[in-house]
């Protein structure tokens, strides 16, 4: 389901802009939209869920018009949406809620709704859990009952907003995983903070900062971008005054701090290869 962004903008109250004039276009699979906290992604993603109207600009997702009343509503009936806080019902269980909210969906017919629950606790590995009740989860098992939700109508289109965050390193390459084996036909759209996870899971990638597209490429080319820019420097002193510090590792009496700067930060600093987080701290920080 492919999506077309043109001359977006959105002003809330007291003139504070949280997008100005984005053109972004996202093809079907997996497709990463990646910034700081305050850069306009959840804007953008209530936006394309139909939740939230923009102050300009058009939008297009599968050849519907998001302007029309009758296209967010198609484009709804397509649409699972993971929003970054997902409310449950805590004295419900796991089974509980997805039913009720395939009821709330349209599926009406019981035994369709019970095989769909089944089969979606079975894909996020909630089948053991199913009848816990929701506050007894940790946080990556209710993020799981999250995607299960929003999977519910098999949607075309699917939106998660910062999925991962709070979780631990294995729920988080759990919750990865699980995405991109959805990806396949449809088009799923991630929004994170949280570089490595778009290293991890997408091929193509945007990046926000203060409401407007500064990149639109592969991983790969993002990557690029800090070519020529990183650095590594050991020293026993304080850390290098130029550039950001992306990391400082004990080695052998000092410290080994990895840098990113236009130019050699230090007399000894040495070029080294950069990672996709590199390249994201460079494109950012100019």
């Amino acid at each position: 389901m492919r999506i077309e962004i043109s001359g977006l903008t959105k002003t809330y109250r007291g003139g504070v802009a949280a997008l100005d004039g984005l053109d972004l276009t996202v093809p079907t699979g997996m497709f990463g939209l990646l910034g700081a906290n305050g850069a306009g992604k959840t804007t953008l993603m209530r936006i394309l869920a139909g939740l939230v109207r923009p102050t300009s600009g058009r939008v297009t997702v599968g050849g519907h018009d998001m302007s029309t009343g009758a296209g967010r509503t198609a484009v709804q009936r397509g649409l699972g949406y993971l929003p970054q806080d997902l409310g449950v019902y805590p004295d419900l269980t796991a089974r509980q809620f997805l039913d009720y909210l395939a009821l709330l969906k349209g599926v009406d017919d019981r035994t369709t709704r019970r095989r769909r629950v089944g089969e979606l606790l079975e894909v996020v590995a909630l089948t053991g859990d199913a009848d816990r009740r929701l506050r007894g989860f940790s946080g990556g098992m209710r993020q799981r009952v999250g995607i299960a939700q929003a999977l519910l109508a098999d949607p075309q289109l699917l939106i998660v907003d910062e999925p991962t965050a709070g979780l631990d390193p294995q729920e988080r390459i759990r919750f990865r995983t699980l995405l991109s084996q959805f990806a396949g036909r449809r088009t799923v759209l991630l929004s994170t903070h949280i570089v490595d996870d778009i290293a991890q899971t997408c091929g193509e990638v945007a990046v926000l900062a203060r409401g407007r597209l500064i990149f639109r490429g592969t991983v790969d080319e993002l990557t690029h971008r800090a070519r020529g820019r990183v650095w590594s420097v050991v020293t026993d002193g304080p850390p290098p005054a130029e550039g950001m510090v992306v990391s400082a590792l004990p080695h052998e009496g000092g410290t080994r701090y990895r840098v990113v700067a236009p130019a050699a930060p230090d007399p000894r600093a040495r070029p080294v290869e950069p990672a996709i987080e590199d390249g994201y701290l460079a494109l950012t920080t100019r």
